[in-house]
């Protein structure tokens, strides 16, 4: 969200897309919260769209989706919030189509960038120094896997199943947090739903141009493209 108020900061200051001259702070009153909404917004979409669509190997096609999704009800929001702040009352229905335009500019610029940034990178965890204590994420262990050394961290929906050498469970957890917190442990986020233990991979298999790591006790995990190059380079396999 800090990153969506601060493009809202921006495009307030440089009196985007508003006509006449209204005062900094009403700019910064509309932009900001408006941006933030859309942001928010945005980021449901991307959950529910990253479940059909892996914006590390289809980026634009995620980008259009997240677009339409994201620009067609916050056309209708700006509608309404820039009559009622500028006009102080409601704009016409026919007036409606006009907003179209510019959401849609702002929706896709903002899609792009939160793709091709998250894209641009591959999540890496690292090894605990020698007087550093285990990685924090080991403490979220179900008791009955406690000890246990972890193989993967999978996704599946808003809960994490996590594979070990002793089996398997779930917590509630997002992975993006959990990325966080296994840092101590040598590994990377492979795919968008998928963390592997670094020691954990036995054989990469490919298949219709795609990898997929072959782990301890047999589990496969599946590997974007954009961090299987960068995977491969680092000497993954």
């Amino acid at each position: 969200m800090g990153f969506a108020a601060a493009v809202g900061a921006f495009l307030a200051f440089s009196g985007a897309f508003i006509s006449g001259d209204p005062p900094l702070t009403l700019r910064l009153a509309y932009w900001v919260p408006l941006m933030v909404a859309g942001g928010a917004w945005g980021h449901l979409c991307s959950v529910v769209v990253c479940r059909w669509i892996d914006p590390a190997e289809r980026p634009w096609l995620d980008a259009l989706v997240l677009t339409v999704l994201i620009a067609l009800p916050m056309t209708l929001v700006v509608w309404a919030v820039t009559g009622l702040m500028f006009q102080g009352r409601m704009y016409p229905l026919a007036v409606l189509p006009a907003f179209l335009l510019p959401v849609g500019i702002v929706s896709l610029g903002m899609s792009v960038l939160n793709i091709f940034i998250s894209r641009g990178r591959t999540v890496r965890t690292h090894a605990a120094a020698a007087d550093a204590g285990p990685a924090r994420f080991l403490d979220r262990l179900p008791p009955r896997l406690k000890g246990a050394r972890l193989i993967a961290v999978q996704a599946e929906d808003h809960y994490l199943r996590l594979h070990t050498d002793r089996g398997s469970d779930l917590i509630l957890m997002r992975l993006s947090d959990a990325v966080a917190e296994l840092e101590g442990l040598e590994g990377a986020q492979v795919h968008r739903s998928w963390w592997v233990a670094r020691e954990a991979v036995r054989d990469v298999s490919r298949g219709d141009g795609r990898a997929r790591l072959t782990l301890d006790g047999g589990l496969t995990a599946p590997v974007s493209r954009v961090h299987a190059r960068r995977l491969r380079a680092e000497g993954w396999w």
